[in-house]
């Protein structure tokens, strides 16, 4: 094939492309630096941490969404228990109301004025009248607060099921998400199980923690239910990690660290955001065990302080509940329950 030449640049063309040369030079050096640096093992573990991430937030979403159709449902059972109540209510009043308007019938329904004018004692007339009027207006106006609040619940059970039916959805979409993540970390044991033993091992022992009779007696727990929850997430030491699983024989973070509070008598709400916002925060030196320690920024992991710069809480699918280093991923808040 011919080739057409052309006339020499100028001086200042020269200088540009030895310019141009030298920054291809520069990248195509980078270009060949990179693949020495990313090795497949640090590619396929950032990926693999990425995925666990997003697998939590999404099990945290899910546990959300959960806690808040239950409230919902045992509001709407509230609701309809009220409205049951009320309905007696109002057909009691109804069969009183209809008892007088029969008894009027049957009496043929005179004039008032005629019925005063026909009575034997007028003044004992006047005297029921009166009384009989203060009745049938003290439920007239019963009926209408009675059946404005009947509206107003009528109201709010249809407002409640809405949400529930909404919160369902949001619910279902969450789930549909975590099926989602759940094939990507499938494809990810994949890839790391065709990485090489030894560096699948490092993987492994990549971030565990030192053996739970390694561990110094440590500072003393915050106060007895902090020792009683501590005792319990330790008795879960070795369960799996569950999706939505808050105990007693799996777990995920939050339901481990709610379950070992349970056990001491605390009621701790479901989510690690939730949770957060349980106690008191303290600064991470002055953590003692029990506490619970929260991460990343968004809050969505957990874990229980147990002294010596360990926790306990349940990492990922795939491992169990177990000790890891405080520092195995940013800490955003420490609460003391």
């Amino acid at each position: 094939m011919g080739s057409h030449r052309r006339t020499a640049p100028s001086s200042g063309s020269d200088r540009g492309a030895t310019v141009a040369l030298g920054l291809l030079s520069a990248a195509a050096t980078a270009l060949v630096a990179v693949p020495a640096a990313a090795t497949p093992y640090d590619v396929t573990r950032a990926e693999v941490d990425r995925l666990y991430r997003e697998a939590e937030k999404a099990t945290e979403a899910y546990n959300e969404a959960d806690e808040r159709a239950d409230a919902l449902r045992r509001q709407i059972a509230a609701a309809q228990d009220g409205i049951a109540r009320q309905q007696q209510r109002v057909n009691t009043m109804r069969e009183s109301l209809g008892s007088v308007a029969g008894a009027q019938y049957r009496s043929g329904g005179l004039d008032p004025a005629l019925a005063l004018l026909l009575s034997d004692d007028p003044e004992d007339y006047l005297e029921k009248a009166s009384v009989l009027d203060r009745i049938t207006v003290h439920q007239a106006g019963e009926l209408r607060r009675l059946g404005s609040a009947l509206r107003s619940l009528a109201q709010d059970r249809a407002e409640a099921a809405g949400k529930l039916g909404a919160l369902e959805k949001s619910r279902k979409a969450v789930a549909a998400h975590k099926r989602t993540v759940e094939r990507k970390l499938t494809e990810a044991r994949r890839l790391l199980d065709s990485l090489p033993a030894g560096e699948r091992a490092a993987w492994d022992r990549a971030g565990r923690s030192v053996r739970a009779d390694l561990l110094g007696p440590g500072p003393a727990p915050a106060s007895g239910r902090a020792a009683a929850a501590v005792a319990a997430a330790r008795s879960a030491l070795g369960k799996p990690y569950v999706w939505g699983a808050d105990g007693p024989s799996s777990f995920d973070c939050s339901g481990l660290t709610q379950w070992s509070y349970a056990q001491a008598g605390v009621a701790l709400p479901r989510t690690s955001q939730a949770q957060r916002y349980a106690g008191r925060q303290v600064p991470l030196s002055e953590a003692r065990p029990g506490d619970l320690v929260v991460y990343r920024s968004d809050a969505s992991h957990v874990g229980m302080y147990m002294g010596n710069g360990q926790v306990i809480h349940a990492p990922h699918p795939g491992a169990p509940v177990r000790y890891d280093p405080v520092g195995m991923m940013p800490v955003s808040s420490v609460t003391r329950v």
